[in-house]
């Protein structure tokens, strides 16, 4: 199995009104891709980081195998919630994969 760990920081342009607005709609949009891509086995968004936290939100995944990571990358279901409600509003992006 792989983990897929990517940390985001928010364009720091944004409100906190608009960063829970966001944070949220990341939350809904990957959490919805559950049971829809193939190799998904689990996939969670943490909003509610501590005050001593140097970023907005994580994303904590679990795939069958690095061929599932891959087709989750190209998936269309994955590039439309990305495009639509991550990139957009995302500055800083750190990714750790890792074999468990």
């Amino acid at each position: 199995m792989v983990k897929h760990v990517i940390i985001w920081t928010l364009k720091s342009e944004l409100t906190a009104d608009d960063k829970v607005k966001i944070k949220q709609g990341i939350k809904d949009g990957l959490e919805g891709l559950k049971g829809k891509i193939p190799g998904l086995i689990d996939i969670k968004v943490i909003t509610d980081q501590l005050p001593t936290s140097n970023a907005d939100l994580m994303l904590d995944s679990t795939f069958e195998s690095v061929e599932a990571l891959k087709g989750y990358a190209t998936h269309p279901a994955h590039v439309e919630v990305a495009d639509r409600d991550v990139r957009p509003f995302t500055e800083v992006r750190s990714c750790l994969d890792y074999e468990i």
